[in-house]
């Protein structure tokens, strides 16, 4: 069979496999190398030192796959509509991670079927799935597969579909035939994305400080946050969209075929308050297979304190009191912040009382800040 046939039918099947946009490309240095060197040299990736630790693995394909020649780059749209307007004591979730089922559960099983597929057509084919785990520039080598362009907001835009989607791809050490990749840049004199961003997490177009990104905030970040990027955090709870958002090019964006990544009631929007009330086994059980599970129960219960906080959410002073007496410094500092954000004498009376039997020096710096805050508010 030729390559030009093989590399057709393996488009094909990626489309019938529920994959949107398929495109195929070269396996070669990622042409945004050495802006990643940069990248992480300006200290843009916050605590992801796994991303310097795998530095010279993302410096070609083949340090996914040994003797890779060739990926084959894959798209598939999540639920891009959200909520306008939330109730107190909710919060919001990225768009990407409402859906029933954990997106890499989803898609790891059609690059299998697609992995097996090309192998059926080429027996003696290597091939390696990844989706978004592996050290691959993605974004890079979907432009050079002719998906799309990487945007001002560093994410890739598609022409005809925006910037709702999950990157995956397949390698393989077949040849195969190769898209031609895509030239052009559609954000031209647009700056709506670096502008709406609530922490000015983009120094400059086309480059992300992570480390002010409220994405990496709620999810990859595991101290606690920044006093100064609390308040900007909004109501996000787990990831953001709003540089997605926006973005002119998603006015359009297609709603999911993919029943596993249309969005669920529990977490559009996320009832924060019973968060508080569950315990490690409770919350494995409810989050497990789910993309919030990332952060774990400290980190999300972190999140939704300083949510509840920014909601000044009188209603919340319960569920912020039990996350005070938390036995993790991280949840238990981020309540005493969110309680120093309600005018609220039974707040006020928890902090109190905590900080008579506190011992944690990082918590007590926050129970004593909270106070400050609340006195002076009196004054």
């Amino acid at each position: 069979m030729k390559t030009e046939e093989i590399t057709s039918r393996i488009k094909e099947k990626a489309r019938r496999l529920g994959f949107d946009h398929v495109g195929v490309c070269r396996a070669t240095t990622p042409p945004g190398g050495s802006r990643f060197d940069e990248w992480l040299a300006r200290g843009y990736a916050g605590d992801m030192s796994y991303l310097s630790e795998r530095r010279d693995a993302y410096r070609h394909p083949s340090g996914v796959l040994e003797g890779v020649r060739s990926l084959v780059m894959l798209a598939a749209h999540y639920e891009p509509t959200a909520p306008e307007r939330l109730e107190a004591g909710k919060g919001r979730v990225a768009r990407y991670a409402t859906g029933s089922e954990d997106y890499h559960d989803t898609l790891r099983r059609r690059l299998h079927q697609l992995s097996d597929y090309l192998r059926e057509l080429r027996p003696e084919a290597t091939t390696r799935g990844v989706v978004d785990t592996a050290p691959l520039m993605e974004r890079e080598f979907a432009q050079l597969a002719g998906l799309g362009w990487i945007g001002k907001n560093t994410l890739l835009i598609n022409k005809g579909t925006g910037s709702y989607f999950f990157l995956a791809a397949v390698l393989t050490d077949e040849e195969l035939l190769y898209d031609q990749p895509f030239e052009a840049d559609h954000c031209g004199s647009c700056t709506a994305c670096l502008e709406a961003c609530p922490t000015g997490a983009f120094p400059e177009p086309y480059v992300l400080d992570a480390s002010r990104c409220i994405s990496y905030l709620t999810i990859e970040h595991r101290s606690p946050i920044d006093e100064g990027l609390r308040v900007a955090m909004g109501e996000w709870s787990f990831g953001c969209d709003v540089c997605q958002q926006v973005c002119p090019w998603n006015r359009d964006a297609p709603p999911t075929v993919e029943a596993a990544f249309k969005a669920v009631e529990e977490f559009s929007p996320f009832d924060l308050r019973a968060l508080f009330f569950l315990d490690e086994s409770d919350f494995r059980r409810r989050f497990r297979h789910t993309p919030l599970w990332r952060p774990h129960r400290r980190g999300l219960l972190r999140n939704a304190a300083i949510v509840l906080g920014n909601q000044q959410d009188g209603d919340a002073v319960l569920a912020l009191s039990q996350g005070l007496q938390d036995e993790e410094p991280l949840v238990s500092g981020a309540s005493a912040w969110a309680l120093g954000q309600l005018s609220s004498e039974t707040a006020e009376q928890a902090l109190r009382a905590k900080l008579g039997v506190e011992t944690n020096e990082y918590v007590l710096q926050e129970v004593r800040s909270a106070l400050g805050s609340i006195d002076a508010r009196k004054h």
